[in-house]
């Protein structure tokens, strides 16, 4: 009997909620077919079966939210296993290519499965987050537990003999010790006033949020930057480019191109801090804040950026965009981040103080683009013209980017957006 447990969907997530089950108790299988569909704060993912065989037993039901490595379903893969209908025996025939399909199973003694079961403890998870273990480290050590499940002193003797990252220290708790500063009373007005519960969404941003400030000193730099070269080119070849292509061509692709640039002049900025070691970062990884439906935030990457033109940004941005909307991202589209921006501009504001997006030191808000009557250097002199100006912010972390770093990072960025070739080709 095969024990199906709630996979693991990425780093940091313990727990995902069920959406829909695509099966039924005494149902055939087949592996590699989905079984469910599940959705954890971030996204939806369809989960398949690792086997073919008969499910015995579904133990959750459509909205009940599951720890990773709990057993969600049991399927039965042995010769003998009867093949049912939810409600009744199925006909002769289905059943005999049911059987076969059964029996194919079982003369192959060892099915391809994924290693998608393997159980982490709320435990482990905890020791992992402490000393920098990433899932996929996690998967490497052996495990000496029932049914080679990993225990606590697996992951200790593993960090002794670790060479990298080197073996650091939890903080104690007393790091920072809880306020006790008494909690404000709020005011309710019955008839007037009203809840909203936040979701689960909604709780880990707030957590991260609230992570990232006690982590990190928070720095903002600020930026003007005339982007008037670049907007006329946008406004001369966004219908062109969405004959050619079928695509739209916004600012966002503009601004990760300029920013992964400016990043491969301070890699220094692509970086994230292991207590006292900077791990500097080779891949620029743009991760990019969309907006949902909800009036959530997600972050979704832009992988190796700085190996890419701004078409191919586009067409990757606009992708993006439309499964975030559509709550279609897949887990690997919004992990591996190094570097975020965030378009504060879309929502009419004039610049911003973002919040970095851990483990990265800077994340940069670029505000609306406005059009005022700025002096300029001509060669007739200093002369008045009207301009389309934006201010840039870069938040980042006074840990390791000291003020030279983060502000050259800052004018080099409004160096690019402004030496914008209109010349580029489409």
């Amino acid at each position: 009997m095969f024990e199906f447990k709630m996979p693991k969907m990425g780093e940091s997530i313990s727990e995902a909620t069920i959406i829909n089950w695509t099966k039924n108790v005494g149902d055939y299988i087949e592996a590699e077919e989905t079984l469910l569909e599940v959705a954890t704060d971030k996204v939806d993912s369809e989960v398949p079966s690792p086997v073919s065989g008969v499910i015995t037993e579904i133990r959750f039901q459509k909205d009940d939210v599951v720890d990773v490595g709990t057993v969600l379903a049991l399927i039965d893969s042995n010769q003998n296993a009867e093949v049912k209908t939810q409600n009744s025996v199925v006909k002769n025939e289905e059943k005999k290519v049911a059987e076969k399909m059964v029996q194919t199973t079982t003369r192959n003694p060892q099915p391809a499965i994924r290693n998608i079961d393997a159980f982490l403890s709320p435990l482990i998870i905890s020791i992992a987050q402490k000393e920098n273990l990433s899932i996929e480290e996690l998967q490497l050590i052996p495990g000496s537990g029932a049914e080679g499940r990993l225990q606590k002193s697996d992951v200790f003797n593993y960090l002794k003999n670790r060479k990298y990252p080197i073996q650091s220290n939890p903080q104690p708790a007393t790091r920072n010790p809880q306020s006790t500063f008494p909690k404000p009373k709020i005011n309710f007005t019955e008839g007037k006033d009203y809840i909203v519960e936040m979701d689960r969404m909604r709780k880990m941003i707030a957590d991260h949020m609230v992570y990232s400030k006690q982590t990190s000193p928070h720095v903002t730099s600020y930026l003007e930057a005339d982007v008037t070269n670049l907007v006329n080119w946008r406004n001369e070849n966004k219908d062109k480019f969405q004959e050619k292509y079928d695509e739209k061509l916004t600012f966002t692709p503009i601004f990760i191109d300029a920013v992964a640039k400016a990043i491969q002049d301070f890699p220094l900025i692509n970086v994230s801090v292991d207590e006292n070691k900077i791990i500097v970062h080779k891949d620029i990884n743009i991760g990019m804040a969309t907006a949902l439906p909800t009036g959530n935030l997600i972050v979704s990457v832009v992988k190796n950026a700085n190996e890419k033109d701004i078409i191919s940004i586009a067409k990757e941005v606009n992708q993006l965009a439309e499964n975030a909307r559509n709550n279609k991202l897949k887990p690997e589209d919004i992990q591996g981040s190094t570097f975020t921006i965030s378009n504060v501009g879309t929502f009419g504001s004039l610049m911003g103080t973002p919040i970095i997006n851990q483990p990265e030191v800077a994340i940069l808000a670029l505000g609306i683009i406005k059009k005022r009557p700025e002096v300029i250097t001509t060669e007739k002199g200093d002369e008045i013209a009207i301009r389309s100006m934006m201010f840039l912010s870069l938040s980042f972390d006074h840990r390791v980017v000291d003020g030279f770093l983060g502000g050259s990072f800052l004018k080099r960025v409004g160096d690019y957006l402004e030496q914008f070739d209109s010349n580029t080709k489409i």
